[in-house]
């Protein structure tokens, strides 16, 4: 049986992204050696980092102010590193969900944190909109896309300090203009690898303006320097994400990425609003692309787990809801094929239909 795959993260990649990675991993680039046990430093690898970086900034528009690193840690270091790199006094963060708070709650080590809104009173379902920011804070941040909760934010706000971005799980997903941020990271377990490998695009002039003292695995000048080889890489990740990206221009680049997600999503979101036994949890405006939050209507809530063995006998993983919310979650990444979500919508009908 075909295997639908909707988990949140790590999550589906392309087949291509798989078969290409798992020919590296037992003999990469003819050197008769597994893509796992090749230095780092050898000319076969880092002409895999050079290509990667360079296609980061080729499919996104990068431009030449900003420089392209890979790091370790996930998402969850970047919510320290980016204070430690910019913070002297005062950030501005919007709170938009688990991830969100997660960051600030990092930020407040560094410096003082006002957070300009939050949508916490109605458990993170909407983003927050018409809020001031302090004009002497030294960054803005925004977590464009909320996994566990299902809202995205479709308009960046026009501000007048530098903007921070985490965009784990929705960057690839849209055309971003990269210019507006100072600093954008995404772990890449969404669109793009294996965990393991993280991408900061920076703005070089944005750097060495602290007070303090940064360690050296922790300051983005020291890895932008040394072009992500200050310390060993996640080699086989940073390979993956290569792969990914090659897919990704193949197939026509980023703004062809938009138009498949939104079309996936359409379908999704058309049977949720129809289907008389579901019901969406996030505003309709703040509907995400990527992560898609949908519960049993009130009256039919004791037919959830039913309906989660009716979905996993159709061959639907990974649809369970994050705990915060509840119910199901579809995420449906790049990777994920509108055939995936027409089955899913299928499942949903035909167990419509059965009650």
């Amino acid at each position: 049986m075909k295997k639908h795959n909707f988990f949140a993260g790590p999550s589906i990649l392309s087949q291509y992204t798989i078969e290409r990675t798992a020919e590296a991993i037992i003999n990469f680039a003819n050197t008769g050696l597994s893509l796992m046990e090749v230095s780092h430093r050898g000319k076969e690898f880092i002409a895999v980092s050079d290509e990667a970086r360079n296609l980061v900034k080729e499919l996104l528009e990068v431009p030449d102010t900003h420089d392209v690193i890979f790091l370790g840690g996930g998402a969850s270091l970047q919510f320290c590193m980016v204070p430690y790199n910019l913070l002297n006094k005062k950030a501005s963060y919007l709170d938009t969900g688990t991830w969100a708070s997660k960051a600030i709650k990092e930020a407040k080590i560094f410096g003082e944190v006002e957070v300009v809104a939050s949508s916490k009173d109605k458990n993170y379902s909407y983003i927050p909109k018409n809020y001031t920011i302090a004009s002497d804070s030294e960054y803005f941040h925004i977590t464009t896309n909320n996994t566990i909760f299902g809202t995205q934010m479709h308009h960046i706000p026009e501000v007048a300090i530098p903007l921070a971005a985490d965009m784990s799980s929705d960057i690839f997903s849209r055309p971003v203009d990269v210019s507006k941020y100072d600093v954008i990271y995404a772990g890449a377990q969404k669109n793009l690898a294996p965990a393991g490998v993280t991408i900061v695009i920076i703005r070089k002039d944005a750097l060495g303006k602290m007070d303090r003292k940064i360690p050296s695995m922790l300051d983005y000048k020291i890895h932008v320097d040394n072009e992500s080889m200050y310390n060993t890489p996640p080699v086989v990740p940073i390979f993956a994400a290569l792969q990914t990206l090659k897919w990704y221009k193949e197939l026509g680049g980023i703004k062809v990425m938009q138009q498949k997600n939104e079309e996936k999503a359409a379908v999704l979101y058309d049977e949720i609003d129809r289907n008389k036994l579901f019901v969406g949890t996030a505003a309709a405006e703040d509907r995400s692309l990527m992560n898609i939050c949908f519960v049993m209507k009130e009256e039919y809530a004791a037919l959830e787990d039913e309906f989660a063995s009716f979905a996993s006998k159709a061959g639907i993983v990974g649809i369970k809801g994050h705990r915060s919310v509840g119910g199901f979650r579809a995420s449906t990444y790049n990777a994920l094929p509108i055939e995936s979500v027409q089955a899913l919508v299928e499942t949903m009908q035909a167990f419509e239909k059965s009650h």
